[in-house]
């Protein structure tokens, strides 16, 4: 029998080498905001969501609405930021979650002043770890547009497989058809050190 995931305890924060990565607050809002309008250019290819600029107000209604999904244990939305300042260094999460295996889909996006440092890859590598050993998981996905290099190497740099490439699955940001590389890691290849845990 599954145990009920709103009687888990889950901690809130958890931290890597550079980063405290968190569950979202009450009062993200703004720091949220700033970090998308940052980065549009390098969202925008890649997220439906982030074809405008957001406003600090609409961001904060995103980031209560995140929390109160990471208290339902419908979704585990974390913010990544540097150690030492209040500084949003990026986004990512545990989302498509199915507790009755458990199975999570690692998602994440980096602020554009922090590209190319290893921050994401750093965050991910951190998350997988929070997910097997902490949640328990049996299976943890990364899912890409199989034209987007960038995550496909974070996959990759994380230890992760690449399973299947899902032939025209979704529509992409400009409505055209897309392939979604599926990259994998399960429990086992973790406890036995396939990929990376660093």
């Amino acid at each position: 029998m599954t145990l009920n995931p709103i009687l888990l305890d889950i901690p809130e924060a958890f931290e890597t080498e550079r980063l405290v990565i968190r569950a979202p607050r009450f009062g993200d809002g703004a720091e949220l905001s700033a970090a998308v309008c940052e980065s549009l250019d390098s969202l925008r290819p890649w997220m439906a969501w982030a074809q405008q600029a957001p406003t600090p107000d609409e961001s904060e209604e995103y980031s209560r609405r995140d929390r109160a999904r990471f208290l339902g244990r419908e979704e585990l939305g974390l913010r990544l930021w540097l150690k030492g300042a209040e500084t949003l260094v990026g986004s990512s999460g545990l989302h498509r979650i199915d507790w009755s295996v458990p199975l999570f889909e690692v998602g994440f996006w980096c602020r554009k002043r922090f590209e190319g440092q290893g921050y994401i890859t750093e965050a991910v590598n951190g998350i997988t770890r929070f997910a097997f050993e902490t949640l328990k998981a049996e299976r943890v996905e990364i899912r890409c547009d199989a034209l987007n290099r960038r995550s496909a190497a974070v996959a990759q740099r994380a230890g992760y497989t690449l399973e299947a490439t899902l032939r025209r699955d979704s529509r992409g940001v400009s409505g055209d058809l897309r392939d979604t590389l599926l990259f994998a890691t399960i429990h086992a290849d973790y406890n036995s050190g396939v990929g990376s845990k660093e």
